[in-house]
């Protein structure tokens, strides 16, 4: 043991100096840094959310449900010793009166009672910008207390008034902190609080309002663990419909969708990158093999045990491993800081420090790593023959055995599982990956094999052929390059066209002249007046739809339950009430895929596609609705095709009637494209302007489509308007922040992908060398072995760059069709795309790798292979 240590150092500190480990060393560099990075930045996410899931919560358990909580589980809260509030929240427009601007903004309105929040606390300021104090109150009735962003865009203050619905309220303070809200996470509209004795007078809460209530409770642990017990098993059994609970176990997971999206985005390019390093650290590992064989053979002549060189080279191994490792956990751990500072808005920058874990997970990953494949074929120079010192053609590298082989990269596909944080994901990457290789390498055999058929030596240029003599006499070689290569490749395309394509379908998804408003809570006595002031506004086209919400409660006379579904999302559907809508025509941007929708058919209805597969359904089948406590039955007749990207307006279910019966409580939805400018009036049509302070359906001629919506809202105080190119401006630049941190962390995969091409390229470096000595000994010239050695590079990067294409854009379109649910959108010519750059990635590493073979002295490169 005290040999091998001391021969293992001694050799660790030549090799270093020699530069032979340094591309083994930045590959597990790499793969560490791009893994601990992901899991640090999600260390501190977990650990943050867990220091405040009470107050993100508002309370120790929260029953949300849209309808009003039974009065029963109040009473089995107060029962259990707990103390409990109830608030609600729904979307709604606010706007400044008349003579401070009229203008309206879309809100996000809650109603509060005293004792909120039950944990945590409210932090408050008495101006915009003024320093903020908690606070235990609640907001008086006539009062509202709303976030600053409100009052730059109304251009109010504290102590103006503002108008919600048919009230008129005063704003007293400016809300900082809302603990519930979740601490950190964007919100898309701003928030106004009021006191829940003021919702009556502001006449806004509607038969088919989208009210959110959450019911909160708070005591001692025993005590709401009953209290969820006895809710989860009402829920079971389905009697409380349209709720769920919420605790400390269960969390926010509406709050956590959107980074849970990134984190998974984070974690593909994490294993990405340790999946590029894997190839790398191999190939660069029986490189480092192949230039030692000599050495080992020389000791094996000196007398060294097998047992102590294979040692020696353990050891060696597990330094280097050691130390890149602690490497690339400290490149790690400041890499995600920039995680942090690229997601600002979405994180809050005050989360708690990091445990070890991520830094622990790190050295483990880079050890295996490097042992799983780049020690197999080293530890095979303690089994180098003695006489190979005289015979240099014993003692040649064989594979790895299948048993070494399957050992290490079951342990490191296993810890990729783990980093993943995802099974589905981890398990794509990894079997997919590992089904790209074997394709890889059985076409790449096939076409070298081809190739001499193709390359004639009596037409062909001769350096074409030198070229095609070279490839085909390392088949194995050949192989190997094309394969690393267009592994290397694979990732980096795949990444590429995920982010281009599918940024750009989901931006390309709302054509120009898509609606960017939808009015809600029309009442029906509003109805032909707001038609009117549509078209007074210039608007010509428009969506215009009855909504009503009913909750599915039968199909063939049989009651459904969540329990009845095994699929979350079809659980999810069945516990929530649908927007349903009737008309007599089948809206114009929906399409017929099965059946038929005959206008004023009774007992019919018609279903979207994507219900009709996630339910289970066909046509035919009798749907129940409980809509308002009315019963509405129908008949499957037809299955509509729904562009949910077009931001028209679309339905779930449609009666295909003109008119639903009396008792079903209606209200009406509007879908347009507000003007841009408005139309000058005509005092012959439409008589004198009206005076200054009055309001007006059509504001001022030249206002934009802002003045529009205040003028709008002004008329009907009861509608809520929302503005969906602000919405999806601001869902933009959410999703732009996680692109920048994926991008970011993209370096490290493309720097990976970079080391793979260098070390394929390199691996036959030696060989290539002593060939063209022979040759330039035999007469050849040197710009002649360049075109050749051209010509073999780029025709090894033209099929790896074109195989890779290939395979990334049927990732791309399964990961489209079946993940992302939007049409795919690649270019057919991204397969010569591919080739081109492969070409060029692969000329640029051998430029780089080879440029001394060709500088060498003839004699000291012959000199050097008869030793």
């Amino acid at each position: 043991m005290k040999d091998a240590l001391f021969l293992g150092w001694r050799t660790l500190r030549r090799d270093l100096r020699a530069g032979e480990l340094r591309l083994l060393i930045v590959a597990v560099l790499l793969a560490v840094a791009a893994l601990t990075a992901v899991g640090f930045f999600a260390d501190r996410l977990k650990g943050g959310l867990a220091r405040d899931a009470r107050q993100l919560l508002g309370g120790d358990a929260v029953l949300v449900t849209d309808n009003p909580p039974p009065q029963a589980q109040v009473d089995a809260a107060h029962g259990q010793g707990l103390q409990s509030a109830l608030t609600y929240d729904f979307p709604t427009m606010a706007r400044a009166p008349d003579d401070r601007g009229g203008a309206s903004r879309l809100v996000a309105l809650k109603a509060v009672t005293a004792g909120y929040p039950l944990r945590g606390s409210l932090r408050v300021a008495d101006a915009a910008g003024a320093p903020d104090a908690a606070t235990r109150d609640v907001p008086s009735p006539g009062d509202v207390w709303v976030d600053a962003s409100l009052l730059e865009a109304l251009d109010l203050k504290v102590g103006d008034t503002l108008l919600l619905g048919d009230a008129s309220l005063t704003i007293r303070r400016v809300l900082v902190i809302e603990p519930d809200r979740g601490a950190g996470f964007l919100n898309f509209a701003p928030r106004v609080m009021m006191n829940q004795a003021d919702v009556a007078r502001t006449a806004l809460v509607q038969p088919a309002s989208r009210v959110r209530y959450r019911l909160a409770v708070a005591g001692e642990a025993p005590a709401v663990k009953r209290f969820s017990d006895q809710v989860q098993q009402r829920l079971d059994a389905g009697d409380l419909r349209g709720a769920r609970l919420e605790s400390l176990d269960s969390g926010r997971p509406e709050m956590r969708q959107t980074l849970d999206r990134a984190e998974k985005f984070l974690n593909l390019v994490a294993l990405l990158a340790a999946l590029l390093s894997a190839v790398a650290v191999a190939l660069a590992a029986r490189g480092f093999a192949a230039r030692h064989l000599d050495g080992a053979a020389m000791l094996r002549v000196l007398g060294q045990r097998q047992r102590t060189i294979a040692g020696a080279y353990a050891v060696e191994f597990g330094v280097i491993g050691l130390g890149a490792s602690l490497a690339g956990v400290a490149i790690g751990y400041a890499v995600h800081h920039v995680f942090v500072r690229l997601l600002a808005g979405l994180v809050d920058g005050d989360l708690p420090a990091a445990t070890a874990s991520p830094a622990l997970f790190g050295v483990g990953m880079g050890l295996t790593l490097l042992f799983a494949f780049g020690l197999p074929p080293v530890l095979q120079l303690a089994q180098v023959p003695p006489l190979r010192v005289i015979r240099r053609e014993l003692g040649a590298l064989r594979p790895a055995s299948a048993a070494v082989l399957g050992l290490g990269v079951a342990g490191f596909a296993a810890l990729l599982l783990a980093a993943s944080s995802d099974l589905k994901l981890g398990l794509i990457a990894v079997g997919g990956f590992a089904g790209a290789v074997a394709v890889f390498a059985v076409l790449a055999w096939l076409a070298v094999l081809m190739l001499r058929r193709v390359v004639r030596e009596g037409s062909a240029p001769r350096w074409l052929v030198l070229a095609t003599r070279q490839v085909s006499a390392r088949p194995v070689y050949a192989v190997l390059q094309v394969s690393s290569l267009a592994v290397g490749l694979l990732a980096l395309m795949l990444l590429v066209l995920l982010r281009t394509d599918l940024v750009d379908s989901w931006r390309q998804a709302t054509p120009p002249d898509a609606p960017n408003r939808f009015v809600i809570n029309v009442m029906p006595d509003q109805a032909q007046a707001f038609q009117d002031a549509l078209r007074q506004g210039g608007v010509a086209q428009y969506d215009w739809y009855p909504m009503f919400r009913g909750r599915l409660v039968a199909i063939n006379d049989k009651p459904v339950t969540p329990d009845d579904y095994s699929e979350d999302r079809a659980k999810r559907l069945v516990d929530r009430e649908f927007n349903l809508s009737n008309a007599a025509d089948r809206p114009g941007h929906n399409s017929i895929v099965q059946g038929a929708w005959t206008s004023g058919e009774a007992d019919a209805v018609s279903v979207e596609e994507g219900l009709m597969e996630t339910l289970g359904l066909k046509l035919g089948d009798r749907l129940r609705f409980d809509i308002g406590g009315v019963t509405s039955e129908g008949r499957i007749t037809s299955t509509r095709k729904v562009d949910w990207g077009s931001l028209h307006a679309n339905f779930f279910v449609m009666y295909p009637l003109a008119a639903m019966p009396a008792e079903v409580p209606v209200t009406y939805l509007a879908a347009f494209r507000a003007p841009e400018k408005l139309p000058p009036r005509s005092p012959a049509a439409r008589g004198p302007l009206p005076p200054e302070g009055a309001p007006s359906v059509l504001g001022r001629p030249g206002d934009g489509s802002a003045s529009f919506d205040n003028t709008l809202v002004r008329q009907f105080p009861n509608v809520t308007n929302v503005d969906m190119s602000s919405t999806i401006a601001q869902v933009q630049r959410v999703l732009d922040q996680v692109i920048r941190a994926v991008e970011f962390l993209f370096g490290f995969t493309l720097a990976a992908g970079l080391v793979v091409l260098f070390a394929a390229v390199s691996a036959t470096r030696e060989e290539r060398a002593r060939e063209f000595a022979v040759m330039r000994a035999l007469g050849a010239r040197a710009a002649l072995l360049r075109q050749v050695q051209r010509a073999e590079l780029a025709g090894t990067g033209l099929l790896a760059g074109l195989l890779a294409s290939i395979v990334a854009s049927a990732i791309g379109w399964a990961l489209a069709r079946w993940v992302f649910d939007f049409r795919w959108t690649a270019s057919p010519l991204v397969p010569l795309f591919g080739a081109i750059v492969g070409a060029l990635l692969a000329l640029g590493a051998g430029w780089w790798s080879l440029r001394e073979v060709l500088r060498r002295p003839v004699a000291a490169t012959l000199r050097q292979a008869a030793e």
